[in-house]
């Protein structure tokens, strides 16, 4: 007979299904971010720092939990595979919740809402306003995996869409002007044109597809899907989500409580 209780990590082998009682036991949380991902979780290349609000928001994550948060690179063409084959507890890169996504992973409330964007180059003749985008002989970019792709797939009518699967190769093809135009969100477009002067925002001339950002985790564990959702309940409620938002110029795309 063992004397005493079991301890916590022997009681998470035991129940390996239990992700809250394994992070508890281990001290730690796994984080699946993109960190190509300006203002959400983006690597600096010279220096390897994380920066974003949701990086900011994973250690708050951490700190609420009492465990270290390890992060693990991912992107939203390995989005899916990533949770669900157990490489990060949780997705942290402002996830855009669509159909397919809901269908394969559990979401949280939003934290962020945002419109889609168009960036072309300052020199472009053919791009004046957002009505010159879905026209023939228009060529649009966006990056796979992403929302954008299924939703430009859903709108174009005209233009010709072109699938890009490598790191910044839409902004390459629209500098380059083998593509007119990439389609991107605010956080991304906002700290892309702060760091490209040869870039131009396009903005919709009214709303166009507002895409709700959340958490998203594997199906299947109510407790660990309750506690990320007291989370974000509770980042909204005490100002953590508006202070990190601001802290990274985000603050016009919260989502309300």
């Amino acid at each position: 007979m063992i004397a005493g209780s079991l301890s916590d990590l022997a009681v998470a082998q035991i129940n390996p299904a239990s992700r809250l009682e394994r992070i508890k036991a281990t001290r730690n949380v796994s984080v699946c971010i993109w960190p190509d991902y300006y203002g959400i979780s983006y690597r600096n290349p010279k220096t390897q720092q994380l920066t974003g609000i949701d990086i900011d928001l994973a250690l708050e994550l951490g700190k609420d939990l009492g465990v270290a948060v390890s992060f693990v690179d991912s992107s939203f063409s390995k989005l899916i595979d990533d949770v669900t084959q157990d490489r990060c507890d949780v997705a942290m890169f402002a996830v855009g919740v669509t159909p397919a996504r809901a269908v394969k992973l559990r979401f949280t409330a939003p934290h962020l809402v945002s419109d889609i964007y168009a960036v072309t180059t300052r020199t472009n003749r053919r791009i004046k306003s957002w009505d010159d985008i879905d026209k023939p002989g228009t060529v649009v970019a966006v990056a796979k995996g992403t929302l954008h792709e299924s939703i430009m797939k859903e709108k174009l009518a005209e233009a010709q869409l072109v699938v890009l699967d490598t790191p910044f190769a839409r902004e390459q093809e629209v500098q380059s002007g083998r593509a007119d135009v990439f389609m991107t969100d605010y956080p991304y477009s906002q700290r892309f044109l702060a760091n490209a002067d040869w870039a131009r925002l396009v903005l919709p001339n009214s709303t166009f597809h507002l895409t709700p950002y959340a958490y998203a985790i594997k199906p299947g564990d109510d407790a660990w899907y309750g506690r990320v959702g007291k989370f974000v309940s509770d980042i909204k409620g005490d100002g953590r989500l508006l202070t990190a938002a601001k802290r990274h110029k985000l603050d016009p795309i919260v989502a309300p409580q």
